[in-house]
């Protein structure tokens, strides 16, 4: 084994383990994924991740600092090639594989960017801010599902769009406590959180559910070795949708809703049985 070699195995590893420790969900999907697909949507939520943990949490840090300087490191990355930040190193190798577009990164780093500047947002900002926090992130994993065919990629990323786009306004609703509490944020546009009402509630949860609808009809497209990995997310999600949906407005507020470990695993053992009878 190279030295390179040595290197970059710890720094995938070191991505790998970032997102087993801070997310089970997207840990179990992976993991499900063909080998071939496990280790780049590792590296790109490790990339992801770390990004957000700057501006959500650590919170007696100077973090407009630190964003820039994580920013930088990012691009002289990928122009390198070489990072001795093992995250870096990991998502750069992803990026100049798989050919992931530097404007998705641009947006998403902005939208990281707004997390530090705004606490409420206007019908534009919040586009803005889903596009690049959370659709980019679905588009940086199609591109590793597409393993360069461009005509699939294309056919499937606004599909692959509306699904990041689900999976983010759920974060926001299951979310909405801590980041008013913690975080001075509330991004439903035209929502109070002191005075969130049955009528706001039905309205986001219409808007998720037309999103949820159009990337389920993508994922039956994907490619076979990442489908039922990407379908686990989807049920996971659209669970905890309607564990929402059937929550007063006040438990909405005032506590996370969440799906227990458990009821995760008897998930992908049906979704893994729903696929295996083609039934997606």
């Amino acid at each position: 084994m190279t030295f390179m070699k040595l290197y970059n195995d710890v720094c995938n590893i070191c991505s790998k383990t970032v997102t087993r420790k801070y997310s089970t969900s997207f840990s179990m999907g992976i993991r499900i994924f063909q080998p071939r697909f496990r280790k780049p949507i590792y590296n790109i939520y490790g990339f992801v991740r770390f990004a957000d943990e700057i501006v959500d949490t650590f919170h007696e840090q100077d973090k407009a600092t630190i964003l820039e300087e994580f920013k930088k490191d990012t691009y002289l990355a990928i122009e390198r090639k070489f990072s001795m930040n093992p995250i870096l190193q990991s998502f750069q190798m992803t990026v100049h594989k798989y050919g992931i577009d530097l404007e998705l990164i641009d947006a998403f780093l902005h939208s990281m960017a707004m997390d530090l500047d705004f606490s409420k947002y206007n019908d534009d900002m919040y586009e803005e801010y889903i596009y690049g926090s959370a659709e980019v992130v679905g588009l940086m994993c199609l591109k590793v599902f597409c393993e360069g065919n461009k005509e699939e990629y294309d056919k499937l990323s606004p599909m692959a769009r509306r699904l990041g786009a689900a999976f983010q306004k759920i974060n926001f609703l299951r979310d909405m406590k801590s980041d008013y509490e913690e975080r001075g944020r509330v991004y439903f546009p035209k929502v109070d959180y002191s005075h969130f009402t049955k009528e706001d509630k039905l309205a986001i949860e219409n808007d998720i559910y037309e999103d949820f609808q159009e990337g389920l009809r993508g994922i039956g497209m994907l490619p076979t070795g990442c489908k039922l990995g990407v379908y686990l997310a989807y049920v996971y999600y659209i669970n905890l949708f309607k564990k929402i949906q059937h929550s007063p407005v006040e438990a909405v507020k005032n506590e996370r809703i969440r799906i227990s470990n458990r009821f995760k695993v008897y998930l992908l053992f049906k979704s893994s049985v729903k696929l295996r009878l083609n039934m997606l």
